[in-house]
């Protein structure tokens, strides 16, 4: 069982023996905070540049009523929402799971197909191609357009590249973040653009030189 409490990015294939399972997690793979993965008694495989939100948990089981044990595997470019459960499924590239949404064992998503936030798909159901599927049980709803499926791939690719600068962000050291700080009070500027006509402080994009704390000769 692995417990996440802060956020990860993993910038290149992993792949780690785990006991009775081998897991393979993708690069440019993202799990937002206390996302959770227990694989004690199968395997998990996660593709590359896809992203699992806040408090979702990917899960196999030890037994079922069809008495088959089912490894839990993701595709590429997947984006699973928050407090999503995954529990021995397969759900292929370039799907999207709703925040919520409860997929249980044997469940299969096909490529651009959705689940719908808050749905419980059961046992063994498969979701085809380019569909939406919601409720509980979930049910068929409609047919996705080519706008949405798309979207799939670019919302993918849109949590990649922030949990990219979230990674950067936080491998920064302390004094580095505090120089930061200080340069962006010092040049902020007032913005009123807000919706609300609220005044507030921008800070503009700041880069700063690269602090090197090795000892001079």
């Amino acid at each position: 069982m692995g417990t996440l409490g802060r956020a990860f990015y993993a910038v290149g294939f992993w792949i780690r023996e785990t006991g009775q399972a081998i897991d393979r997690l993708g690069s440019r793979l993202q799990g937002n905070y206390f996302f959770q993965e227990q694989r004690d008694v199968n395997s998990i495989t996660i593709g590359s540049s896809t992203n699992i939100q806040d408090n979702s948990l990917v899960h196999v089981a030890k037994s079922n009523l069809s008495g088959k044990v089912l490894p839990t595997i993701i595709g590429d470019n997947v984006t699973v929402g928050h407090s999503a459960v995954l529990q021995g499924c397969t759900v292929e590239d370039e799907a999207f799971i709703g925040m919520g949404a409860t997929l249980l064992d044997g469940v299969y998503v096909e490529k651009h197909a959705m689940v719908a936030a808050g749905a419980l798909v059961r046992q063994n159901t498969r979701i085809p191609c380019g569909e939406v599927w919601g409720g509980n049980p979930a049910r068929f709803l409609r047919k996705l357009t080519e706008d949405e499926m798309t979207f799939f791939s670019q919302s993918a690719l849109n949590y990649s590249n922030l949990a990219q600068a979230h990674a950067a962000e936080n491998a920064k050291k302390l004094d580095e973040t505090e120089f930061v700080k200080v340069l962006g009070k010092k040049f902020a500027r007032p913005d009123e653009g807000s919706l609300l006509d609220a005044v507030r402080d921008t800070t503009p994009e700041i880069n700063p030189p690269v602090l090197d704390n090795a000892p001079k000769a």
